[in-house]
């Protein structure tokens, strides 16, 4: 383990620039759940299990059009928590560790909540694959609008798992609106503001691969369930010959070559960056 710790730190002070990529594991030392398996999903919503849903099948549009106040409570109660929840530590570290290299930085994050805006980073080094609770769309959609939800609060009877209504509507058009989250199955998610955040990572690292910087991508807490993260951070690795330091308690398997550091996120982060920060 310290053998690789030390290769993960040298890595990291020989590098010109760092990319960030986080799973569902970045958050878990904030006390947000990972919805690791059916369990660890019904352990946050016991509701869920009692309907016998797991996340892929409720975090699914099609609850927007059959039941929208099961939808909305989900989603809703979810915003609650990313709102009232504190990036931990790890979230500072490694953006003083971006600001060191001259804040030669970018973040491409699966996660929908707001925490690395919460803890400082500037919008144009953020990408949200997934995209956002923190911004709507309309269901339908009308038009390709995504706005702030700021100010939307949802009201959720938590006896039932229902949202009471009113329920957030479509500026445009007045039908039901719904968070601009890229769900399973989803047909209707507005891409325009997670390409836009694409293009800006893709312009940044196409100076790095230009300008021939050594590139530390650090990895924390993605899994293999939904395995965008870990594929964007391995490619990335191979275009730009950079060095992908995987910090994962469990999955940390890497291509050969890499590093793979079996530890929660906040305590890997912690070990990569002693005697750095």
């Amino acid at each position: 383990m310290e053998k690789l710790i030390e290769q993960a730190r040298k890595a990291i002070k020989e590098a010109d620039a760092i990319l960030i990529t986080a799973g569902a594991g970045m958050g878990v030392d904030s006390g947000l759940p990972d919805f690791r398996g059916s369990e660890g999903f019904w352990r946050a919503y016991p509701i869920a299990k009692k309907l016998g849903l797991r996340f892929e099948e409720l975090a699914n549009p099609r609850w927007f059009r059959e039941d929208p106040e099961l939808a909305w409570a989900f989603y809703g109660h979810r915003l609650k928590t990313y709102r009232e929840t504190n990036p931990h530590e790890g979230f500072y570290i490694l953006k003083k560790l971006g600001e060191l290299k001259n804040n030669d930085y970018f973040v491409f994050t699966s996660n929908v909540d707001g925490q690395f805006q919460k803890a400082g980073y500037p919008e144009d080094k953020i990408v949200e694959i997934h995209g956002s609770i923190h911004h709507l769309q309309c269901t339908f959609p009308c038009c390709d609008d995504i706005w702030s939800a700021k100010g939307i609060e949802i009201k959720i009877d938590e006896e039932k798992f229902r949202a009471i209504s009113p329920l957030p509507r479509c500026k445009h058009c007045g039908r039901l609106a719904r968070p601009n989250i890229l769900m399973f199955n989803d047909f209707h998610w507005v891409p325009i503001r997670t390409e836009s955040q694409e293009f800006r990572l893709r312009v940044w690292l196409n100076s790095v691969i230009r300008k021939n910087k050594k590139l530390a991508i650090i990895e924390i807490g993605a899994g293999t369930a939904v395995p965008t993260v870990r594929y964007f951070s391995e490619r990335t690795a191979r275009e730009t010959k950079g060095t992908l330091i995987r910090i994962n308690p469990k999955d940390y398997q890497v291509p050969e070559g890499h590093i793979g550091i079996p530890l929660k996120g906040l305590e890997g982060i912690k070990e990569i960056t002693r005697d750095i920060i």
